[in-house]
């Protein structure tokens, strides 16, 4: 059975859900679990208990609020999507460094498909975990925000933090 657990951070609440083994497979800046649920692949959707913590999980999300921009690098993430580019895409996220953003051109071309900035942009939406899979790192190509589905606010705060 899975489990979630709601933390607060600077940026506002932040909700991880982890299955049996401990992978996330949806995170986000909101306390509504059922809202995160709605983002995972029917396969690995599923009963989810509350916990008070989420073990390694946890520690390493109040590492990276610390300032260990690192620790969220090793942290298992089981995402599924209908297609190779998308998942391919969520991969090459993650090897996205911490104050170092890209554009969705960028991202694009990193992920193998320079043509493909639409479905880059739809790989940064469609993300279920959130700070795991760093889109939070993937701006316009003019260098502005562009969208996060948490909020714009929380998308700078990220920004920031990393910057220092």
């Amino acid at each position: 059975m899975m489990r979630h657990s709601t933390m607060d951070t600077p940026a506002g609440p932040f909700t991880a859900v982890v299955s049996g083994d401990g992978a996330v497979r949806a995170a986000g800046f909101t306390a509504d679990v059922a809202a995160l649920m709605l983002l995972v692949h029917p396969d690995l959707a599923g009963e989810t208990r509350p916990a008070t913590d989420l073990g390694a999980v946890s520690a390493a999300v109040r590492r990276y609020l610390d300032g260990d921009l690192a620790a969220l690098d090793d942290v298992a993430v089981e995402q599924r999507t209908g297609g190779a580019f998308m998942a391919h895409a969520w991969q090459v996220m993650r090897e996205i460094k911490p104050g170092a953003p890209v554009t969705y051109a960028l991202f694009a071309e990193l992920a193998g498909r320079p043509a493909a900035v639409r479905a880059a942009a739809a790989a940064c939406a469609r993300n279920p975990v959130a700070l795991f899979v760093p889109c939070h790192r993937v701006l316009r190509t003019d260098g502005t925000l562009g969208g996060y589905r948490w909020g714009l606010d929380v998308k700078t705060w990220l920004l920031e933090h990393e910057r220092h």
